[in-house]
């Protein structure tokens, strides 16, 4: 509609210019010293308008013919662009196919044509990281870093990973304290490196910090929090003083959990702190049972074994087909040399679930009573029971390597 429109005032632009040039008769009279011209003034108009419309041309093609070397560097300026994009649309196809020679190939032209260069850097370092080739990824970065210095987030964040691939944390950690400010992934690769390098002080942070900002739900960081703690209880285990310091700064809550408490119950074993493992214990079974906690119960010989057989007793109202419940009162009653109800709560025990640490306890039960033969055969089974369990535990480790 446009189209026509303009061709409709064109054509009557026309008519009335022929309408204008029929009806104008008047001439003009052009005198010089030595010349005189005279034309019609319809003429003087028309080479007036041709003159003007031959100029304009003159002036455009004068214009575009300075304008030409700008125009070339322009074009080649694309060109180039529109090559190293599509290289590294290329590597980042071959990197996520796992063809990583060609993503490196591809990533390091992309980075030669100076489009993106850090983000090439990076992605040829990370396909020679997978490559295994770790001297030329170390030279990819430092080229990354003297391409592009101010775009160094990048770099950082993807070398620290690679990094701590190789166990490398301590120059992980360095790395990533050069970092202005920690988004949520940098965060997360220095919770790994704090785990790493057992910085369990430093995790517990992290861990809250992460929390935060919603990158692990309440189960999964309850799980963290917890492994970090029972990890820092074995560190404090050198020393009674500094493990009951850092045992009264665990949340009261966290002390109550069965793994925590387990781990804070061997370490206070460990340093003859027999009173406080068992009130940990007791305390921890209040909440939930748990049978490889009670097996802890009947560790320490050198506190007063009658309230504990009592507790254990009252527990077993609760849970009489417990193996591990009935094991830890037939120690218990052994340590009282309570003989006829150790060897009761043994043989119960073994009945539920034989165990090569139940029958060792009953061998050397029978060997105090005298009992040769029988010690033998409980000692035989023992050692059964552990040559089996040693290759079901090889057996899987095998497995998982396959």
């Amino acid at each position: 509609m446009r189209g026509v429109l303009w061709l409709l005032g064109l054509f009557g632009l026309a008519v009335a210019a022929a309408l204008a040039l029929r009806f104008n008769t008047g001439d003009v009279l052009i005198v010089t010293p030595s010349h005189r011209i005279e034309l019609s003034l319809n003429l003087l108009i028309l080479l007036t308008l041709l003159g003007f419309v031959v100029g304009y041309l003159l002036l455009r093609f004068a214009f575009a013919v300075l304008r030409l070397p700008a125009q070339v560097r322009a074009y080649h300026e694309r060109r180039r662009r529109d090559k190293a994009r599509g290289a590294l649309l290329d590597a980042l196809r071959a990197f996520f196919e796992g063809r990583f020679g060609r993503a490196e190939k591809a990533a390091a032209g992309a980075m030669e044509l100076e489009e993106m260069p850090a983000l090439g850097a990076v992605l040829a370092a990370r396909a020679a990281h997978e490559l295994r080739r770790f001297h030329e990824r170390d030279a990819y970065l430092a080229r990354a870093e003297q391409l592009a210095p101010d775009d160094a987030v990048m770099r950082i964040v993807a070398q620290a990973d690679m990094l701590l691939e190789q166990r490398r944390f301590q120059e992980a950690l360095l790395l990533l304290k050069t970092l202005p400010s920690k988004h949520t992934a940098a965060l997360r690769l220095e919770l790994r490196a704090q785990q790493q390098a057992r910085n369990w002080e430093q995790v517990l942070k992290l861990i809250d910090q992460l929390e935060k900002r919603d990158v692990f739900d309440t189960v999964r960081a309850a799980e963290l929090r917890r492994y970090a703690y029972a990890e820092n209880l074995k560190r404090s285990a050198l020393d009674r003083r500094a493990l009951e310091t850092f045992w009264q700064k665990v949340p009261a809550q966290l002390r109550r959990d069965n793994r925590i408490a387990a781990a804070g119950a061997q370490c206070f074993i460990l340093l003859g702190g027999c009173a406080q493992a068992t009130a940990i214990i007791e305390e921890s079974l209040k909440d939930n049972w748990d049978s490889e906690l009670i097996g802890l119960y009947a560790e320490c010989e050198g506190l007063d074994v009658v309230p504990r057989i009592e507790h254990a007793e009252n527990w077993l109202r609760q849970h009489p087909h417990d193996a591990a419940l009935l094991r830890a009162l037939g120690r218990l009653c052994m340590y009282q040399q309570l003989w006829g109800k150790a060897q009761s709560y043994l043989e119960a025990g073994i009945a539920i679930e034989p165990s090569y640490s139940t029958h060792l306890d009953l061998a050397q039960l029978h060997e105090k009573l005298g009992h040769s033969d029988a010690a033998r055969e409980h000692y035989r089974a023992s050692l059964e029971l552990a040559v089996d369990q040693l290759k079901q535990a090889s057996g899987g480790r095998r497995k998982a390597v396959a």
